[in-house]
């Protein structure tokens, strides 16, 4: 699609002008590489925002060309709203000479819906994770790894429950392994960290060559073949598998290079060297960052702050933010350099816990040198509080929310209040002291929606009718709920699908089969069987709502839950309902929504894209869970050694 600005040119000076001088250099750079250094509350979303929208108002840039990767599904989809407000409001003043909130209600909806259709939807924003999604439904097909493994468009995406499952049996089933010696979660996370490391079994093998890592390569390697036996990929294989993609295939490369001609990257101290790979070939189109010189009409445009890094445990590297200045910059200092800008205006925090955050974090050595400088006035002072206990120290917390709340009209609110720990056992102490003083509050990270029971059971067989090469799925819903279908029959099945080498649903969906290895439990079983079929072949023609709908019914899962009669039971009916709304949401706002994007939207959820605005209960979060949120009154506990920093840390150079 092609975008025309007619109109628009003389709105870009007052549009400009809303940004302070560092962030109207950024949002105005245009052809090559520009690194953004933005402190916290300096405003980064804001410059992304603008970004996008000048790229697309004054560059004439096609939204489709721009991908833009943000570190949450939530960050993505309040920058798109953002830009939507953004552009309406600019085409407001330019066709009726009034800001947007100056229309009628009816016309400003009018006018961001147009917004909507013809620029936002087309941007490619979202997480690694969801795009690169997005990216091996169009071209998982032309793929294969060094084994000569192979998957379908169709693939499912595995949780980390999944994976655990079936790293743990063939750790103790397969292999024969003793799981003490080796942990099946401890071996799931090495292999994770492989992934991200963008090693192969092969590859984990040459760097640990020891027996025990030949033992690990041998179960990663087992692990990919059950992976590619049942269609499906991990996250880290989400991100792995389009890097090993775009290396062996240059047609595919070429193609996602010419089309993402301006990518813009959040957080990019939190990302990892697979990621950081990725993003170099698409930028790239695989030459070296230092030869490449073809910026006309293309830049890359990295969003990031050393001091800010947080994500190491999980393989991120926040020395790839400051090697960027050494592949992509133009090798000036921080005062000349036209590849490098830094946002230091702090419009978040009061004065006095700036001055606090810039003389601890000047200590680190590996950083790129910034001072945040306040907006704010000096605000209520930092306090410090030493208790004996964990018990003492949530008592006085709770006290003196009790406190605020009760004197203060300002905090009357519990959603003004935030509780940060550094371990989610922390939480317990305080949950008990806010509940003696009768205070609502909310444990985010806890367990999930989409990690409740009920959900993992429907979303199971979704992901059967979608891929029946899910053996995982398949097993989980043959006898959920009961339906006569023991373990006995279910591992006669599977041992024969598993000796002719063939996926377990080509068994269950063979009557004569079944009635041969079932014998008397055949006959639930090919009910089952016909049931999933006859679902299965509506996936390509019904609506995902009618098919969630449909299998629930015949499933007899809330006729189950119903017939149990119990409180817990009608929870759980309650949150199947809510799963069939949020199904139905995501029909109303998707053009294309097939059951298969569903699921990748729904595998790809995390609980800080379910964090709810207006929430009025206390917040009780990791120090993790907490990024990029406000809180006008916060409490950093167990501030301890060994504890704060994790002693797991503190040999970290």
């Amino acid at each position: 699609m092609t975008q025309t600005t007619d109109g628009f040119d003389k709105l870009t000076t007052s549009f400009l002008s809303n940004l302070n001088p560092s962030q109207r250099q950024a949002v105005s750079h245009y052809n090559g590489p520009l690194l953004v250094v933005a402190g916290a509350g300096s405003g980064k979303t804001r410059a992304l925002t603008y970004r996008v929208a000048n790229l697309i108002r004054t560059n004439r840039v096609d939204p489709e060309n721009i991908l833009a990767v943000t570190f949450t599904n939530k960050a993505a989809r309040e920058m798109k709203d953002r830009i939507e407000k953004l552009l309406a409001n600019q085409q407001a003043e330019a066709e009726c000479g009034k800001a947007l909130t100056e229309l009628p209600a009816d016309q400003q909806t009018k006018l961001r819906s147009h917004i909507y259709h013809t620029i936002t939807k087309h941007i490619w924003m979202g997480t690694f994770h969801s795009l690169c999604g997005r990216i091996l439904r169009y071209d998982i097909e032309k793929y294969q790894d060094e084994k000569g493994r192979q998957w379908k468009r169709n693939f499912s995406i595995f949780d980390e429950s999944d994976a655990q499952t079936l790293v743990k049996q063939i750790v103790t089933k397969t292999l024969n392994l003793d799981d003490k010696k080796f942990e099946p979660r401890k071996v799931r996370y090495i292999i994770s960290n492989a992934k991200n490391k963008g090693w192969s079994p092969q590859e984990y093998q040459l760097a640990e060559p020891d027996y025990k890592g030949r033992v690990i390569a041998d179960v990663y390697s087992r692990y990919q073949d059950a992976l590619a036996a049942n269609n499906a990929l991990d996250f880290d294989d989400l991100i792995l598998v389009p890097v090993q993609l775009l290396r062996q295939n240059e047609q595919v490369l070429n193609y996602w290079h010419k089309k993402f001609r301006h990518i813009l990257v959040d957080e990019y101290q939190d990302t990892n060297r697979t990621q950081s790979d990725l993003i170099r070939l698409l930028v790239t189109n695989g030459a070296e960052p230092k030869d490449f010189d073809k910026w006309q009409d293309r830049s890359i445009f990295i969003v990031g702050d050393v001091d800010q890094s947080i994500y190491s445990f999980r393989m991120a590297d926040y020395t790839i933010l400051l090697e960027f200045q050494e592949e992509f910059g133009d090798g000036l200092s921080d005062e000349k350099t036209k590849t490098m800008v830094k946002l230091e205006e702090n419009y978040r925090s009061r004065s006095n816990i700036l001055e606090v955050a810039n003389h601890l974090i000047k200590n680190n050595t590996e950083r790129i040198d910034k001072v945040l400088r306040a907006t704010r006035e000096p605000g209520a002072p930092i306090v410090i509080w030493r208790a004996d206990n964990e018990l003492e120290e949530a008592e006085f917390v709770a006290g003196q929310i009790h406190t605020l709340k009760r004197q203060n009209s300002e905090f009357e609110e519990g959603s003004n209040f935030a509780i940060l720990y550094r371990t989610n056992a922390q939480s317990r102490s305080f949950e008990e002291a806010l509940m003696r003083f009768d205070i609502p509050y909310n444990v985010v990270g806890g367990l999930k929606f989409y990690d409740r029971k009920e959900i993992k059971d429907i979303l199971a067989y979704l992901r059967t009718l979608a891929n029946l090469y899910d053996s995982v799925s398949l097993k989980r819903i043959i006898n959920t709920p009961r339906r006569g279908i023991g373990d006995t029959t279910v591992a006669k099945i599977e041992d024969t699908a598993n000796q002719l080498g063939i996926p377990l649903w080509e068994i269950l969906s063979d009557e004569s089969s079944v009635n041969t290895i079932a014998g008397r439990s055949a006959k639930p079983v090919i009910k089952f069987a016909a049931m999933i079929s006859h679902w299965q072949k509506q996936v390509e023609t019904l609506p995902a709502s009618q098919i969630v709908r449909g299998i629930i019914k015949d499933s007899g899962y809330i006729e189950d839950l119903t017939n149990q009669g119990t409180d817990e039971a009608q929870n759980r009916i309650e949150n199947v309902r809510e799963l069939y709304n949020a199904v139905l949401q995501f029909e109303e706002e998707n053009e294309e929504p097939t059951l298969t994007a569903f699921l990748s939207k729904a595998s790809l959820a995390s609980d800080l894209d379910d964090l709810q605005e207006g929430d009025s209960r206390v917040s009780l979060m990791t120090l993790h869970s907490a990024k990029g949120l406000e809180f006008p009154v916060v409490f950093l506990v167990g501030m301890e050694q060994g504890l704060f920093p994790h002693f797991r840390t503190l040999d970290d150079p």
